[in-house]
């Protein structure tokens, strides 16, 4: 793959990289003891709730935000991993077989790892 798309394949994915930033800071914290991570909070200034409703609410909430935490933080750390491959020169081949993943797909997902063939592993 060439530099130019390799440049657009970059910029696309710090693009990304920065909404899925601004989406885990709605639904949890960077975790202060290890790099890389988030955690879900609860939501409110009183977690210690006396109604048994509005703490069974607020832990809903913070389950919600679990989920919702776990899938923007595998996106992240998959956007992480190809920018960290647009700077080592291995962007855009498959890891499955070594080829070049299509440009349709990497169009429609730039932190793709796999080719059409091999995506589903």
């Amino acid at each position: 793959m060439d530099a130019q798309k390799i440049a657009h394949y970059a910029h696309k994915l710090e693009e990304e990289l920065a909404a899925v930033e601004r989406e885990l800071a709605t639904v949890g914290r960077k975790n202060p003891d290890v790099p890389g991570d988030w955690e879900a909070q609860p939501k409110g200034e009183d977690a210690s709730a006396t109604e048994s409703d509005e703490k069974a609410d607020k832990f809903e909430d913070y389950e919600s935000d679990s989920s919702v935490l776990d899938t923007l933080e595998t996106r992240w750390r998959d956007v992480k991993r190809a920018l960290a491959k647009t700077a080592d020169g291995t962007y855009g081949t498959c890891e499955a077989c070594g080829e070049e993943i299509e440009e349709a797909r990497l169009e429609a997902n730039p932190a793709a790892r796999a080719c059409e063939k091999h995506f589903d592993r």
